[in-house]
C-alpha cells in the first residue's frame, strides 16, 4: 500500500478514500489481505480507532470483507468505477447555463414594493435566541418526541389566548391546528372538504391561493372583488363547498367587507352548508383604529380561520395555524389523527413562549410604528411626484393602491418605476390568467377599473431604501 499523507485532514475519511482508490485502481488485488488495524495505525501515525472507522466504512460499502481471525481482504470489483470519484472538469454541461441565485434578478432594484415580509433588521434576534435557550433548558429530551397531529399543546394554548386578546375569538385550544405555513393548511382543507369540490376565490388575489387549491385537487372559481369585497351575487350562484376571503383587508385591492356583506356571506354559508375560509393574513397591522371584527368571532361553526407568522416574524419560519369548526375538527382527527405534526417542536415551543411572554405583541407594536413612518413618507412622495394620482388606503395592513389616470398603461407605470430602481406590480398582475368564469357584463366593466393601478406593498421597505429613492427623484 502506498504511503498516505494524513496531516491536517479528516484522517479516517482520507484513509478510507485512499484504500478505496487503491482497490478500484487494482493496485490492491481482489482477495489481497490488508494490514492489520494496529500495523496500519503505526504505519500512518493515526490511532487504531481511526483505522477501524475507515475499515468499517469500506466494509459497509462492500469494498472489503472481514474473515474471522484472519483480518480484512479486498473484494472483487467487477466494474471499476473510479470515474465516479474523480473531479469533473465542469460542474455543469457547457450547453446548460449555471442557475443564478434567486435574488439575482432583484439586485438591480433599490426598492421592492412587491415583497410582503418585514425587513430582516427588525426581527428580534436577541429575544428569539433567549427564548430558544430557555426551551432547550426546560424541555431537553422532550424536544425529540413525536409531535401530536394538531400541534404542541403549549402553542395551541398560547395561540388561543392571543386570538382572544387580539381578535376577540374564543376557541377551544384543541381546535387550533398548527401547520407549516398557509399553503400547507390550504392543502389540508382540500382533503377535509373533499377533492374535486368547488372553492370560490377572490379575483384579483395572491396567486398561490387558487394555485395551491388546484394543486391538491379542488376546482376553483374566480369571483370578482368589488369595493365591498367578494361579489356575493356571484357567490350565491355557485355550488361552492367553501369561499376563500380576506374580509378585513383584501389583497391586493385593499377592499374591506362591511357588516352587511359579512352577514350576507354568513347567511350563505348556513343556508348552503358551505364554509368560509377567513384569511386574516395581516390583521395585526391595522395602522388606524383597532382590528376589524373577524368572521370567526361571528360564526365559529361555519368559518375556518387561517393566519400565519410569516409577515410578523419571517417567511422562513413556516408557522401558521387554522381554527377548525367543531364538525371539521372531528374529520381532521379521522384523517390525520395517526400522523405527526410536521412543524418542529423546538420552533413551536419557542413561539409559545414569545406569545405568552408578550414579546410578540411588543414586536407587532414596533412594526406598526415602523410601517406608519414608511407609509407617511411614501404617501408624501407619491403626492409630490404625481399630484393627480388617486390613492386608496383604508389604514389596514401594509399595502395600498394608487391609480395613475394619466398613465398610458400598466406597462408604462412599471417601466417608469424600474428606471428609478423600484420593483412594483399592478392590480391586473394579480388577476387569473384565464377570463373570470362567472363574469357578467357588469363584472367585465369592473375589471377595467383595475387598470393603471399600482399596488404599493411596503412591508419590506426601510427608511434607508426610501432615502436612496429620494436622491434619485431629486436628480
Amino acid at each position: 500500500m502506498r504511503k498516505i499523507d494524513l496531516n491536517g485532514k479528516n484522517k479516517y475519511y482520507t484513509l478510507y478514500k485512499s484504500i478505496r482508490g487503491e482497490i478500484l485502481s487494482g493496485r490492491i488485488k481482489a482477495g489481497e489481505r490488508l494490514p492489520s488495524k494496529r500495523a496500519l495505525a503505526q504505519e500512518t501515525g493515526v490511532s487504531v480507532v481511526t483505522v477501524q472507522l475507515a475499515y468499517e466504512q469500506l466494509l459497509a460499502e462492500g469494498y472489503i470483507t472481514s474473515r474471522q481471525r484472519s483480518g480484512y481482504f479486498a473484494e472483487s470489483i467487477d466494474s471499476p468505477a473510479q470515474t465516479q470519484f474523480s473531479t469533473p472538469k465542469h460542474r455543469y454541461p457547457q450547453h446548460i447555463p449555471v442557475p443564478m441565485p434567486e435574488n439575482a434578478s432583484q439586485q438591480r432594484y433599490i426598492l421592492d414594493l412587491v415583497k410582503g415580509y418585514a425587513p430582516a433588521e427588525l426581527f428580534p434576534f436577541s429575544t428569539w435566541a433567549k427564548l430558544m435557550r430557555t426551551v432547550l433548558a426546560d424541555c431537553g429530551e422532550h424536544l425529540l418526541e413525536r409531535v401530536p397531529c394538531c400541534g404542541d399543546k403549549q402553542l395551541q394554548n398560547a395561540v388561543a389566548a392571543y386570538l382572544y386578546r387580539a381578535r376577540g375569538i374564543s376557541v377551544e385550544p384543541q381546535r387550533i391546528i398548527i401547520g407549516a405555513g398557509a399553503e400547507h393548511l390550504y392543502g389540508v382543507l382540500v382533503q377535509l372538504l373533499g377533492r374535486g369540490r368547488l372553492f370560490a376565490a377572490e379575483a384579483p388575489c395572491y396567486g398561490k391561493i387558487p394555485a395551491v387549491y388546484t394543486l391538491y385537487g379542488a376546482e376553483v372559481a374566480h369571483v370578482a372583488v368589488t369595493e365591498a369585497g367578494i361579489d356575493l351575487d356571484c357567490v350565491e350562484k355557485l355550488s361552492a363547498a367553501a369561499v376563500h376571503v380576506s374580509p378585513s383587508h383584501q389583497f391586493p385591492t385593499g377592499a374591506v367587507m362591511p357588516a352587511s356583506a359579512r352577514s350576507r356571506l354568513i347567511a350563505w354559508a348556513n343556508k348552503s352548508n358551505g364554509y368560509i375560509i377567513e384569511d386574516d393574513y395581516d390583521s395585526e397591522f391595522r395602522l388606524e383604529g383597532k382590528p376589524l371584527q373577524s368572521l370567526a368571532a361571528l360564526c365559529p361553526d361555519r368559518v375556518i380561520y387561517i393566519n400565519t407568522f410569516s409577515k410578523s416574524l419571517a417567511p422562513s419560519m413556516r408557522l401558521g395555524y387554522m381554527v377548525l369548526p367543531p364538525a371539521l375538527y372531528g374529520e381532521y382527527l379521522r384523517l390525520y389523527g395517526q400522523s405527526a405534526n410536521i412543524v418542529p417542536l423546538f420552533e413551536q415551543k419557542t413561539l409559545a413562549l414569545m406569545l405568552d411572554g408578550g414579546y410578540f405583541e411588543r414586536l407587532v407594536s414596533r412594526l406598526k410604528n415602523h410601517y406608519r413612518g414608511i407609509r407617511k413618507r411614501i404617501l408624501q412622495m407619491l403626492c409630490d411626484l404625481c399630484p393627480e394620482c388617486e390613492i386608496c388606503d383604508n389604514g389596514g395592513g401594509a399595502h395600498f393602491t394608487v391609480k395613475f389616470p394619466r398613465a398610458q398603461s400598466d406597462l408604462q407605470i412599471k417601466q417608469y418605476a424600474e428606471k428609478l430602481g423600484i420593483k412594483i406590480k399592478c392590480l391586473c398582475d394579480y388577476l387569473p390568467q384565464a377570463p373570470l368564469p362567472i363574469a357578467g357584463e357588469g363584472e367585465v366593466e369592473r375589471l377595467h377599473g383595475y387598470q393603471k393601478t399600482a399596488v404599493i406593498n411596503y412591508s419590506g421597505v426601510t427608511h434607508a431604501r426610501l432615502d436612496a429613492i429620494a436622491v434619485k427623484l431629486q436628480k
